[in-house]
């Protein structure tokens, strides 16, 4: 039982205290004008204001409530190292033996893993969680088992009792990691660009490792190493050379005795675009496809365009030479001998040999497409004729010899079967499947080279070779075997995808990786890795993916489309992936390369002594042994040598309440009357 006074005033305490303050100055008075009844009525007052303020004695019934310590065990990937595990089970079992021993104590243990999508150790999140499922008020301690590596400290709840760290690992241990200071998004092809990269070395290092070896590896490549010295920012000058993702892997190997390699290793994705695309485009006899194919070019400002057309040919009886039939002497010498080299793009439209460009030009040419680079011929009748270019130097890499047949009907162009699984006409679409193509009226016959593993991937007219496409070398040659292309252009009943096929088969010759026939590469969706592979072939094998902590699976992949075969990863660890497949490999790095738990993982109180000292609290090493447990008082220092303080709160709760009153209104009433009568008959016999 518990016994008090409580006063419910019957009037609001301004008023009271207001009347208090009036009777205390006429009370005053009265006492300097020597009134012989001052005392009586200074009673008399005292019991009218008691009497206002309603005194009352409060009984309460309490029931003892036990305290409520709070531990919470940090299970995050970072506690995995060396005999942290180890360390933490020992560790709570210890306190909890310590917290029971104390008697009137409640323990609640408070599990963390690793948070969401790399956030790492969310101890105060869920530290607050656990706060609000209880009492505040039976908090005595909250005890945290942990590497001290806690990346949500700002969310610390505020505490009336002391917090404290049991810290896992030990003094002796250090550890070494790649930091990626700087990276650019993407890069120009063949441009330098700067990469600047620090190696750090944290915690206890021992002497002697001022210098690390740092490799850098492209694309899976065989890496190339080079010692830097330690907690010093490196610049690694590289260069982009294709389109598209470039996957660099910046690493250092790993060192005896430090924690752990997996933050010895950086990825940096760098995206390869073109500066511009430089096009030569050599039209034969005018015609309407040459000003289609001109605008096509003209319209994309990334393309410096170089227009060679003949506009008189040289059969014209005149008399004029033919070093005479422009306005000004036309650079073809430079253009075909000294300046080849710079196109990334050659396109003979309708061209026939006229005797403008020597046989020593045209096989400039042919080792130009055979060093890298790409030729796109648009045959018209010419090409059929005795003056064809495939009567030049250019027959060592054509994928198709004219037959000397000019088919003069209306036909429909188709994507061939193998077109359907080829990724420049995979994705346009066929008459079959709803497409509404306008017929082309030419097409030149050609026979695929048998020596020459040429695709042919669109059919014309009784499903002849219309679009072939070949490699040479080191680059590429396309041959589409009609002129009527800019029949789609101007909408012919209905058109056709002349501007997206013309499109995807200039990227095709440039190399871009999204459009090579055989690939594989992958693509972190969520948590899941999507792996594609794409090949013209029917069918492929699974792929080999190896996981960041070196294990490997095979992946069967399903075919999704043509030529397209997919298969994921779900749920994968965070880290670096490998996947291969025969001679074609792809890296991917779900999440970063290196987990948040793993980009610092020496064990301190650093970040969480602030919070500790807030609270009084502090912080022991596991591996110098459980402190124990003491009581202190609310607001004195809790942590000592070898101990640690609890706040015991004694709270309660109220079973049963009673409530007298003191004075009731009739003895106030009969007590304030009767001092008040006193005095008035002692002042009136003065």
């Amino acid at each position: 039982m518990n016994t008090s006074v409580i006063f419910i005033p019957l009037l609001p305490w301004p008023i009271i205290a207001a009347l208090s303050l009036i009777t205390a100055i006429l009370l005053g008075l009265a006492v300097w004008r020597g009134l012989s009844g001052w005392l009586f009525r200074a009673l008399g007052a005292f019991v009218v204001i008691l009497a206002l303020l309603s005194p009352r004695i409060q009984q309460e019934e309490r029931q003892a409530l036990s305290d409520i310590a709070i531990v919470v065990v940090d299970n995050s990937a970072s506690q995995t190292l060396e005999d942290r595990a180890e360390q933490t089970a020992t560790a709570f079992q210890e306190i909890e033996a310590r917290l029971s021993s104390l008697g009137n104590t409640e323990i609640r243990r408070v599990d963390v893993g690793d948070g969401a999508g790399n956030s790492g150790t969310r101890v105060m999140t869920a530290l607050t969680r656990a706060l609000n499922k209880e009492p505040r008020s039976r908090i005595s301690g909250v005890f945290l088992i942990s590497d001290g590596r806690i990346h949500d400290i700002e969310n610390a709840p505020n505490l009336s009792a002391p917090m404290h760290l049991l810290l896992t690992g030990d003094d002796a241990e250090w550890d070494r990691r790649v930091v990626v200071e700087t990276a650019p998004a993407f890069a120009i092809l063949d441009e330098e660009v700067t990469l600047t990269v620090r190696i750090d070395d944290t915690g206890s290092v021992p002497e002697g490792l001022s210098l690390a070896p740092l490799e850098v590896s492209v694309d899976g490549a065989p890496p190339i190493t080079r010692d830097v010295p330690v907690g010093r920012s490196v610049d690694i000058p590289i260069r982009i050379d294709h389109t598209g993702r470039n996957i660099f892997q910046i690493s250092t190997p790993e060192t005896q005795g430090e924690l752990t390699a997996r933050n010895n290793i950086a990825l940096v994705q760098i995206n390869g675009v073109r500066d511009r695309l430089r096009v030569l485009l050599v039209s034969g006899e005018p015609h309407p496809g040459s000003r289609t194919w001109r605008n096509l070019l003209k319209s994309d400002s990334s393309v410096d365009l170089v227009h060679f057309t003949i506009l008189r040919p040289p059969e014209k009886q005149d008399g004029v030479p033919v070093g005479e039939l422009s306005l000004i002497a036309f650079p073809t010498r430079e253009l075909f001998i000294e300046k080849v080299d710079d196109f990334d793009l050659i396109i003979f439209d309708r061209y026939k040999r006229r005797g403008i460009l020597p046989s020593i030009y045209l096989d400039n040419v042919r080792r130009y497409v055979e060093d890298g680079g790409a030729v796109l011929v648009a045959a018209g009748p010419d090409f059929a004729s005795a003056d064809s270019i495939f009567r030049s130097p250019l027959s060592e890499i054509l994928p198709g010899s004219p037959t000397a047949r000019v088919i003069e009907q209306g036909y429909r162009p188709r994507v061939s079967d193998l077109g359907k699984r080829h990724p420049v006409t995979s994705e346009l679409g066929t008459p079959d499947e709803g497409a509404d193509w306008g017929r082309w009226m030419r097409q030149i016959e050609v026979t695929p080279v048998d020596e020459r593993d040429a695709h042919v991937v669109m059919d014309g007219y009784e499903a002849a070779p219309l679009l072939v496409l070949d490699r040479v070398g080191e680059g590429r040659i396309a041959l589409l075997a009609s002129d009527h292309a800019w029949l789609w252009s101007r909408g012919f009943e209905g058109g056709g995808p002349q501007l997206e096929l013309l499109r995807r088969l200039a990227h095709w010759m440039m190399e871009e990786p999204e459009l090579e026939e055989e690939v594989l590469f992958a693509e972190t969706i969520g948590t899941d890795i999507k792996v594609t592979r794409r090949t013209l072939a029917t069918e492929t094998g699974p792929v080999t993916v190896t996981s960041p902590d070196g294990q490997s699976t095979e992946l069967v992949l399903d075919e999704t489309a043509p030529g397209v075969f997919e298969g994921s990863v779900e749920d994968g660890a965070i880290g670096l992936y490998r996947i291969s497949d025969d001679d074609l490999s792809a890296l991917i790095g779900a999440g970063p390369v290196s987990p948040r738990e793993f980009v610092d993982t020496v064990s301190g109180d650093g970040w969480v002594r602030s919070v500790l000292e807030e609270t009084r609290g502090g912080a022991k090493r596991v591996s110098e042994g459980i402190p124990a447990i003491r009581t202190v008082k609310t607001g004195r220092p809790a942590t000592g040598r070898g101990w640690l303080g609890v706040t015991p709160r004694e709270a309660y709760d109220v079973k049963d309440m009673k409530t007298l009153v003191l004075m009731p209104a009739w003895l106030s009433l009969l007590l304030a009357s009767g001092l008040l009568l006193v005095a008035w008959l002692r002042e009136g016999r003065r």
